[in-house]
């Protein structure tokens, strides 16, 4: 039996929800990111990435590594992405259906200091990583864990790998990880591979996610590309998150800087969709606002909480399920 949470539905008792933008705003963002997408484009560092584009309609420039898109090709690429996805479990008891307006909760990523019982502040290690897996696997609140700890006594280019291994050892919900690269997903990914018994059981039924992260603004780089095209041939789901911080890296204002949101997170649905049609997708947001007069992203301040509210807006728009920075 998989789990499904309430929905988040301002017009049901059952729910909550909050309207940060009207149905009129939302489709100017739309119409406004078609836009960027067909005139401005994409910045895109990989040659493969490029390659598929190409092969599926983008119009591309390979000196100076564009890629616009035309929009009859975002719309069939975000019709493509399956409406609904279902994040298993080790053990079915939990497995977390996303869809529509349904609310689920999971740890964040990641923190790199651990407070003792005394006071004391050090880095985390790879031990902290795997403690606070089994923590949120201990408790009934949270569905999905995504690593919380880094891994600070483990190499950098191999850290995240060090990560998966304990928050799989630690936990039978459903995973999720931000390797940083197609190499290290693809390593993340044989691992859930071991662990589900075969590629095609892990397609049937993906145990762990891939965070991957366009950069800000209008960016997909080499490391985002590779793992967006890893995730789609290997069936895991791939969360594409934008970073977008208002004020610095996109628009001060909030509707402008989720064009650029958008923008980013279409573009690499359209990679996603065309390296594999059907392969699951998750539309995600951290994006912030920067604050120009002490030069910080105060993930506290309301405009944080409305750019994570008007995402998923976005997402039910497309029908697509959404992951969004809380509090």
């Amino acid at each position: 039996m998989v789990k499904r949470n309430l929905y988040s539905d301002i017009a049901m008792s059952g729910g909550f929800g909050f309207n940060v933008f009207t149905e009129d705003e939302i489709d100017k963002i739309h119409l406004a990111t078609l836009e960027v997408l067909e005139k401005t484009g994409l910045y895109v560092g990989s040659q493969e990435a490029m390659d598929i584009l190409e092969q599926g309609g983008a119009k591309t420039d390979r000196e100076k590594k564009i890629a616009k898109f035309p929009s009859y090709l975002v719309e069939d690429c975000i019709r493509s992405a399956p409406p609904k996805v279902v994040l298993y479990g080790r053990e079915p008891k939990h497995d977390v259906v996303l869809e529509g307006k349904r609310v689920n909760f999971c740890t964040f990523g990641q923190g790199v200091a651990i407070m003792e019982p005394d006071g004391t502040v050090r880095d985390s290690v790879n031990e902290d990583v795997g403690k606070a897996a089994l923590l949120t696997d201990a408790m009934e609140e949270v569905d999905v864990c995504e690593r919380s700890l880094t891994a600070g006594d483990a190499p950098d280019n191999v850290a995240p790998i060090h990560e998966a291994e304990v928050v799989f050892a630690n936990t039978s919900k459903h995973t999720i990880y931000g390797p940083g690269n197609g190499w290290r997903a693809g390593k993340i990914i044989k691992m859930a591979q071991s662990i589900a018994g075969g590629e095609d059981n892990l397609k049937e039924r993906p145990i762990c996610t891939i965070n991957c992260s366009p950069t800000s603004p209008l960016t997909l780089d080499e490391n985002c590309c590779t793992g967006v095209m890893t995730c789609a041939r290997a069936g895991v789901p791939c969360n594409l998150i934008s970073m977008v911080m208002a004020g610095a890296s996109g628009p001060i204002t909030l509707p402008g800087s989720l064009v650029v949101h958008n923008s980013e997170i279409l573009g690499a649905i359209v990679l996603h969709q065309l390296t594999c049609k059907g392969a699951p997708v998750i539309y995600g947001c951290s994006s912030l606002s920067f604050d120009l007069r002490l030069a910080t992203t105060p993930v506290g301040s309301p405009e944080c909480g409305m750019l994570n509210a008007g995402a998923p807006r976005l997402a039910q728009k497309y029908m697509l399920p959404s992951f969004s920075a809380g509090g």
